[in-house]
């Protein structure tokens, strides 16, 4: 099989950072959903258990299933996920967080709208070779700006419980 000549580099990763859980943080978010499904229940809004429903599957079903394994690559005209292009004059800048066990490339577009583009990178090999490339087409942030939404996020998942404190003694 020919590859693509406009490809700079390539690699494959999962789709989305994924850590399986113990079974007692699905407990937790359990008995978090009921509380909270009481709670909106004799306040009378009880179209508001819905939603609270709704996301629990969500964290169910993300927390059991395994992300497929894609195909990631950089191109000179932009960045590409499975059959995905986002070419690099819609792109604005870019920064890497870890999340888990896995560094993420985060790459945000230009504005109005500067939405995020989540890349899953294995290894520190692979992220070097990432910043060193992307850093000749996009601005690299070493310290992205973080807004209110993001110090919201950061504040709620530090409440989360981790997999250390449900270790069955």
């Amino acid at each position: 099989m020919q590859s693509n000549p406009q490809t700079i580099f390539s690699w494959e990763a999962p789709l989305r950072a994924y850590k399986k859980q113990s079974k007692g943080v699905l407990r937790f978010y359990l008995a978090l959903a009921l509380l909270l499904s009481l709670i909106v229940f004799f306040w009378g809004e009880k179209i508001l258990v819905l939603p609270i429903w709704a996301m629990l599957f969500l964290f169910y079903t993300l927390t059991i299933t395994k992300p497929p394994v894609v195909k990631n690559s950089i191109t000179r005209f932009g960045l590409t996920v499975d059959s995905k292009t986002f070419r690099f004059d819609h792109l604005s800048y870019f920064y890497i967080t870890k999340q888990f066990d896995y560094y993420m490339l985060v790459v945000v577009s230009q504005p109005p709208l500067s939405y995020h583009i989540y890349f899953v990178i294995p290894d520190e090999e692979v992220r070097d070779r990432v910043v060193e490339i992307l850093s000749d087409y996009l601005i690299y942030q070493e310290h992205p700006r973080r807004t209110f939404t993001d110090k919201m996020i950061g504040v709620l998942s530090s409440l989360m419980p981790s997999d250390r404190e449900f270790v069955e003694q």
